[in-house]
């Protein structure tokens, strides 16, 4: 059995923050899930609603102070790709935050500590607790040690969203093509299940891609074929 306190040190090391309310960060890490087991448990929900809040108004002040050639409108669209999920979920995935979210065993049984809105909501939830235990400073210095690439990417229009979008621009610049998605095969139990699909151009496959839906599998097979089309959507 792991030292609780351990734990949580090995997280705040990685955090760069030494939280002087343990309770807070506690809370950030606790999922929902884990009221089946005790009513009155605190969990991350209003963390998370603070957090994006939070996230929110430290990123608008950076790109209006360091963006000036920007426009409002470009502004916010850049904002939004620093924000969503995407994002959050690759920063949750450098910290490895699934190890040391609390959630039931139900949760943990279905994929919880790899689905990619827990771990985006709980990255959200650290950053309101924190904010409230060492304030908006403590929270700028963890920005800047894990969303500083998401920040230049998403600055200098590097961060796609929609590769299948992305991939039938990229390939119809010089007129039609045909593109087809086909899934190749699927496993795992039903509630778990993983898809592999394939993207065909002009018939000859292009990509291949993995996922926990069929709609994620695509995107990730679009996002291979970029990868080597024009080499810079790793």
């Amino acid at each position: 059995m792991v030292d609780k306190k351990v734990f949580l040190r090995e997280l705040e090391d990685k955090l760069n923050t030494n939280f002087k309310n343990k309770n807070l960060l506690i809370e950030a890490l606790t999922h929902s899930s884990c009221i089946n087991q005790n009513k009155e448990i605190k969990y991350n929900e209003r963390l998370e609603f603070l957090g994006d809040s939070v996230l929110q108004l430290c990123i608008s002040e950076y790109l209006f102070k360091n963006c000036e050639s920007k426009s409002e409108g470009e502004l916010t669209k850049i904002r939004a790709l620093i924000v969503c999920e995407n994002s959050l979920f690759e920063v949750a995935q450098v910290l490895n935050l699934g190890k040391y979210i609390f959630m039931s065993k139900g949760e943990e049984l279905t994929g919880g500590r790899s689905r990619p809105s827990i771990l985006a909501d709980c990255v959200e939830a650290i950053i309101a607790a924190i904010y409230l235990d060492n304030g908006i400073q403590k929270v700028k210095d963890f920005l800047g040690i894990y969303f500083k690439n998401i920040i230049y990417k998403a600055i200098n229009n590097e961060i796609v969203l929609d590769y299948k979008t992305k991939l039938q621009e990229t390939l119809q610049q010089n007129g039609e093509v045909s593109i087809l998605y086909t899934l190749t095969g699927y496993e795992g139990p039903p509630h778990r299940r993983k898809f592999s699909t394939e993207v065909l151009v002009d018939n000859v496959v292009k990509g291949r891609g993995v996922g926990y839906s069929k709609k994620e599998a695509e995107q990730n097979a679009a996002k291979q074929a970029l990868t080597q089309l024009e080499g810079k959507y790793e």
